[in-house]
């Protein structure tokens, strides 16, 4: 199975580590996707873009490595993302060469923009993959369309009715705790080292395991039945 993860800026894929670090070491194909560098971020200063650009590419494969996964950054713009359909189409372009089955996501209200714009792209894409006339506009190099059914799953909101669904990550506590203290350390959280765990705790709580993350699924294009269950 071929799992794509796609966020807007690097450390937004914190809340689903453990999952991807899970499916990775199944043997699953895990791609991170960060739509913008997060290049407005205040710990960079007055560097040039061309130097955020090396630390976060630098970043990004630092926390790809530690989960077995594959990596790939837009330059969409932190702050700036719109949501547009030139965004989903560069996104579902990618769709049809990664050929996920599963996507995961922001929720569609948090908010940070481009945390909604993100999840809005992230799911048009889903679509806009399926049109070959779409992803190949304007392309000399044909891509094939990716038609097959695509779960995608989002971070949790209390605002939504999605239904639940908790992953076990209880083995992947060390990895979690590793990428996390990694981008505590660059950002320089106050949150003390056992500050994240915690609420892995606490989901764990709600599903009978001792460290889990939740996520809300929002299906699309799922196979047909024969009739309603």
């Amino acid at each position: 199975m071929k799992l794509t993860a796609v966020f807007a800026h690097p450390d937004d894929e914190l809340g689903c580590i453990g999952t991807l670090a899970k499916h990775a070491a199944r043997g699953g194909d895990v791609t991170l996707v960060w739509t913008t560098h997060g290049e407005l971020a205040s710990q960079f200063g007055d560097a040039g873009d061309k130097e955020v650009r090396r630390v976060r590419q630098e970043h990004g494969a630092w926390v790809a490595k530690q989960i077995g996964a594959s990596y790939h950054f837009f330059d969409m713009g932190d702050s700036r993302m719109t949501g547009g359909r030139s965004e989903g189409l560069a996104l579902a372009r990618l769709y049809a060469q990664l050929k996920p089955d599963v996507v995961i996501g922001w929720s569609d209200d948090h908010a940070h923009p481009d945390h909604r714009m993100s999840a809005k792209i992230a799911f048009d894409a889903i679509t806009l993959a399926r049109i070959p006339k779409i992803i190949n506009e304007e392309l000399d190099t044909r891509l094939k369309p990716h038609r097959k059914p695509v779960r995608f799953y989002q971070y949790p909101s209390a605002g939504s009715a999605y239904p639940t669904v908790h992953v076990d990550v209880s083995d992947q506590l060390g990895v979690i705790e590793r990428v996390f203290a990694f981008y505590r350390d660059f950002y320089g959280w106050d949150v003390p080292p056992d500050g994240f765990t915690r609420g892995l705790a606490a989901r764990g709580v709600e599903s009978g395991v001792e460290f889990a993350e939740a996520f809300q699924l929002r299906r699309r294009f799922v196979p047909a039945r024969e009739g309603l269950p």
